[in-house]
């Protein structure tokens, strides 16, 4: 039988990757399950903050959440195969293990995600 996946450790090392950003952002929810970072600015089409990122446990997998690759999709232009494999839908990525090499990248694009917002005045 497959060892179980350890999702608390994949959780606490994606949650790390964003932690960097806490103090420019809003920490929306920080909890044992999920850790949610949204901007101050206001989105004026539904008056909503701006959603940044979020890292939650799920049944199957640690979703990672990633809204500068939805509104700048060229971010995604250059990430390897193996991490684009752990996409599902636009916007999110899904592990089951730690990956150090995935993760290396994925705080990369996460920088990359942030200079993005900043650029564009949504920080």
């Amino acid at each position: 039988m497959p060892e179980k996946a350890d999702f608390n450790t994949v959780f606490s090392r994606l949650k790390e990757i964003l932690t960097e950003y806490e103090a420019q952002l809003d920490v929306k929810n920080d909890t044992e399950r999920e850790y949610y970072l949204d901007s101050f600015k206001i989105n004026p089409i539904n008056k909503k903050a701006v959603f940044f990122a979020c890292v939650s446990i799920r049944k199957n997998y640690v979703s990672y959440y990633f809204m500068p690759v939805y509104a700048c999709p060229k971010l995604l232009d250059e990430i390897s195969a193996p991490l684009k494999k752990r996409m599902q839908g636009k916007s999110c990525f899904n592990f089951t293990k730690v990956d150090e090499e995935l993760l290396l990248e994925l705080k990369a694009l996460t920088a990359k995600g942030y200079g993005y917002y900043k650029d564009e005045n949504l920080i």
